[in-house]
């Protein structure tokens, strides 16, 4: 059974159709990646899959659950997370205490002053893991506003694995990178993706040609292919769209 599905989605704003009958399956442990022209849906359909949008018909089932419709804060808590278009860091903040602010433990243990103390200790302990995880373990104690715009995004990723979810889904991660930084964050996701489900948009045709174990191919709302890179490069609906230029 695959641990997130979306089975017949569809979603329009007014008269115009953005998604038409969209399936997508990601098994658990997989990289799973979502590729298309500027205008062919695929940021409505992350909208529509983290809980910003409800499909005007379909249903989404995350591990076995239904989960459609389901506000993003209730789907965060069911263990998917989103990185980047939605993820505010706090800038004032050292980068381990924006991770300490997504732990799912800081509230609970926040509240027992009386372990103030533990509390403090067990919260660092996790956020440091966490930030050697991304590469920033050196920068822990850094304002998140002084950190370079790669390390700013390594960080979103941390914040977001501080929810501690089976899926992760990111939108775009390499946006306004330069090469070293995409170089680095192809090398973080490579690690990521031994230990928790992956799902990215990204225009970034190398990097997920590299990463991910399945592509799916979005144009004019519409899923027109799936399957492993070796797979779609030889696809004649995949051709016939130019994947090379697709970013």
């Amino acid at each position: 059974m695959a641990l997130f599905e979306a089975n017949g989605l569809h979603m329009r704003f007014g008269r115009r159709v953005v998604l038409e009958r969209i399936d997508l399956s990601v098994e658990e442990g997989m990289f799973a990646g979502i590729i298309g022209p500027n205008g062919a849906g695929k940021t409505t359909c992350f909208n529509v899959l983290t809980g910003r949008f409800r499909p005007n018909r379909g249903r989404i089932v995350f591990n076995g659950e239904d989960i459609t419709g389901l506000a993003p804060e209730r789907i965060v808590r069911k263990g998917i997370a989103r990185s980047f278009q939605i993820m505010t860091l706090f800038d004032e903040y050292s980068a381990r205490d924006n991770v300490i602010q997504a732990l799912p433990q800081m509230r609970e243990m926040a509240s027992h002053a009386g372990h103030a103390v533990a509390c403090d200790r067990f919260l660092f302990e996790q956020a440091d893991e966490i930030l050697e995880n991304v590469g920033l373990a050196a920068k822990a104690s850094i304002p998140a506003k002084d950190l370079s715009y790669g390390d700013r995004r390594a960080l979103e990723i941390a914040v977001a694995l501080a929810t501690r979810p089976r899926i992760l889904f990111l939108d775009e991660p390499t946006s306004g990178l330069g090469a070293s930084g995409r170089a680095r964050l192809k090398i973080l996701l490579g690690e990521l993706k031994r230990k928790v489900t992956i799902v990215a948009i990204e225009h970034d045709l190398d990097l997920l040609f590299a990463l991910a174990d399945r592509i799916s191919v979005i144009q004019w709302g519409q899923v027109i292919a799936q399957g492993s890179p070796e797979e779609l490069k030889s696809d004649p609906w995949v051709r016939r769209s130019n994947l090379g230029k697709l970013q």
